[in-house]
Formats: structure tokens, C-alpha cells, sequence
């Protein structure tokens, strides 16, 4: 019987109706896993829970929490054949982009779930969310981190959240189904990655200074120029379009041609869901190659960022990071 590992890290899933609102309750969530019969049906998997303490709303995750999902994983991961993650839907599609470049060489899923609606409540979409990704998880066909939620199994990294509150809340714009759950679950095998050859390699991230402009019209760019500084390392520039940016960058360019003299490095990511930057099909986005910028192509800018973290946390150096940060990895970008 396959074995698998459930890490709750805090999320909606979990929550319990407090005066405040809803609020992780410690211990709780054990005694609501137990309330669901189908999570004992002979059918599923051997399954075990481990309970992340503190329990968070996702909105507070940092590099330190996903340096700690990741050790969990890895110190656990002999010992069962598929590991689920419960986790807040604000900041899932970060956790899962991260993880993603944490682990090379994954040879068993790793599949982020969570819900719209908590378990306490009778319409809760938590319950088909966990158990389907239990049996994802406990399948042979996926070797990467992924992301499930309403029906629909998502590259990690090439996942976004879509919907504040709708039950299908995540979408792939640029990358097709890994699979989808109906009366059976059918497997995209064609969007799976490989199963790797060599062992098991975790790369945890260091915590650099990294941020993220969005560019919208009028918007005053002498104002970020005091951020561009020595200090930060990495910058995600979402423009319009296939890289574009408004004026022919006359007050932006000069920004980040100085920011990337100081050693920063820059990637250009559309606002637009679906699509890729192209940086020189128009004239509005020519300039930004020049001032040093790179482009991030279709990738979104949770798996932008969450690269940005990786590479610096190799201790490459500019240059090979820019060259890197253009490369597919992980599948998060196309090649």
C-alpha cells in the first residue's frame, strides 16, 4: 500500500469560525480529517499528518516556510511514495513555484492543495481537493511539484491563482493540464515532466532583497528610483503587453540601466496571463534589452520571483544568472 504524507501548513482548509473571523485552530484539523470517512475507505492510501506549527494564513508565508516544507519533504522522503501540502490559496502559487526549483531530480509528487471554503462548513470544497490529491499523489505518473484545486492538477510553477472566491481558483495560462479529475482522473501525459535519472539534489533559498514593479499608465517612475539601489538584487518589471512600456521608457530606462550597473538584476514579465514577452518587437520594449534587462518569456511572476531566489541562493554570478533566468529549469517557461 502506498504511503503518503500530508504537511498542513495552515490555510482556509483548516480554519474554525472565530469572533474575529476565520482563524487556524491548532489541533483541529486532525479531528476534522477523522470526521471524513472517505479518507479511511480501504481504497485510499496509507496516509500520515503532520502538523506545522504555527499554523499560518498563507499571506504570511516567507522563504523561511518554504525552506521548511522543503527539509520536511526531504528528511521524509524515503519513507513515502507521495507527499500533500495544505496551504492557503493566497500565496500557493509562490509556495509551489518555489518548491519546485528547491527540488532537482524529483522523482515523487508533490501536490499543493488547500480550499476556498473550510472544512467546518458543509459546502467546503476541501474535502475533494485533499482526497483527490491523496490518490494523485499516491499515482506513478507525476515526478514534479504541482498544484490541485477544483478538478484540475497544474504545473506548480506554471500555476496562478485567478479567483478570490470561486471553487476553480487556480488557471495555467501558458501551460496545459497535468491532468483532470472527472469520474476518473486522465493524465496528460504529454505535459508530465520525465521521470528524473539522477538522485535527489535541494537547493534551500536564502533570503535576498527582491521586488516587483508594476507598470501601469502615468505611472512616475523617478519614484522607485530611490529603491534601485546596490542593496536589491533581483527585480520583477510586469509591462504591458509583449514587454512594453509607456513613453519609449525616456524616465524608466535610465532607471534600470543605473540599477543594472549596480548589480541588479532585471526580468521583464507581461501583466497579460496568457502570452510572452518579446522584448524588441516593439519599439516601446527594445530599449529595456539594452538597459540590461532580460525576459522572462511566458513564465509568471510567482515563478519569476521564486527563480530569482533560487539562482541568487546558487551563488551564481549576474551574468550567468541572466542567461539562466531565459533558460527553462523546471518547466516553468518555455523553451
Amino acid at each position: 500500500m502506498k504511503k503518503i504524507l500530508i504537511i498542513y501548513t495552515g490555510g482556509t482548509i483548516g480554519m474554525v469560525r472565530t469572533p474575529d473571523g476565520y482563524a487556524p485552530k491548532s489541533g483541529y484539523f486532525r479531528s476534522a480529517l477523522d470526521a471524513i470517512p472517505s479518507l479511511h475507505s480501504p481504497d485510499m492510501p496509507e496516509w500520515e499528518l503532520y502538523e506545522k506549527e504555527p499554523l499560518l494564513d498563507s499571506a504570511n508565508m516567507t522563504v523561511t516556510e518554504w525552506n521548511q516544507i522543503a527539509k520536511l519533504i526531504a528528511e521524509s522522503y524515503d519513507m513515502y511514495d507521495g507527499f500533500v501540502v495544505l496551504h492557503g490559496t493566497d500565496t500557493m502559487a509562490y509556495t509551489a513555484s518555489a518548491l519546485s526549483f528547491i527540488f532537482e531530480n524529483l522523482g515523487k509528487p508533490i501536490v499543493l492543495t488547500g480550499s476556498q471554503i473550510p472544512l467546518c462548513e458543509v459546502r467546503s470544497d476541501g474535502r475533494d481537493n485533499l482526497i483527490t490529491s491523496i490518490l494523485i499523489a499516491a499515482d506513478e505518473y507525476v515526478h514534479e511539484v504541482c498544484l490541485y484545486f477544483g478538478g484540475h492538477l497544474l504545473r506548480g510553477n506554471r500555476a496562478m491563482k485567478y479567483s478570490a472566491d470561486g471553487l476553480i481558483a487556480f488557471h495555467s495560462p501558458n501551460y496545459p493540464l497535468l491532468a483532470e479529475a472527472g469520474i476518473a482522473i486522465r493524465y496528460n501525459s504529454d505535459a508530465l515532466w520525465p521521470k528524473p535519472e539522477g538522485p535527489l539534489r535541494i537547493r534551500l533559498l536564502e533570503s535576498f532583497p527582491i521586488g516587483v514593479i508594476k507598470v501601469f499608465p502615468g505611472i512616475q517612475f523617478p519614484l522607485f528610483e530611490q529603491i534601485m539601489t546596490e542593496k536589491l538584487r533581483g527585480i520583477v518589471i510586469e509591462t504591458f503587453g509583449a514587454g512594453n512600456i509607456p513613453g519609449n521608457g525616456s524616465a524608466l530606462l535610465p532607471i534600470i540601466r543605473r540599477a543594472s550597473e549596480n548589480g541588479t538584476v532585471l526580468v521583464v514579465c507581461s501583466q497579460c496571463p496568457q502570452g510572452t514577452v518579446y522584448l524588441g518587437t516593439y519599439e516601446t520594449s527594445s530599449g529595456l534589452t539594452r538597459a540590461g534587462a532580460v525576459s522572462g518569456y511566458d513564465m509568471t511572476t510567482e515563478a519569476a520571483v521564486a527563480k530569482l531566489y533560487y539562482l541568487f541562493s546558487c551563488g551564481y554570478d549576474n551574468e550567468t544568472i541572466k542567461k539562466m533566468m531565459e533558460r527553462n529549469l523546471r518547466g516553468e517557461m518555455r523553451d
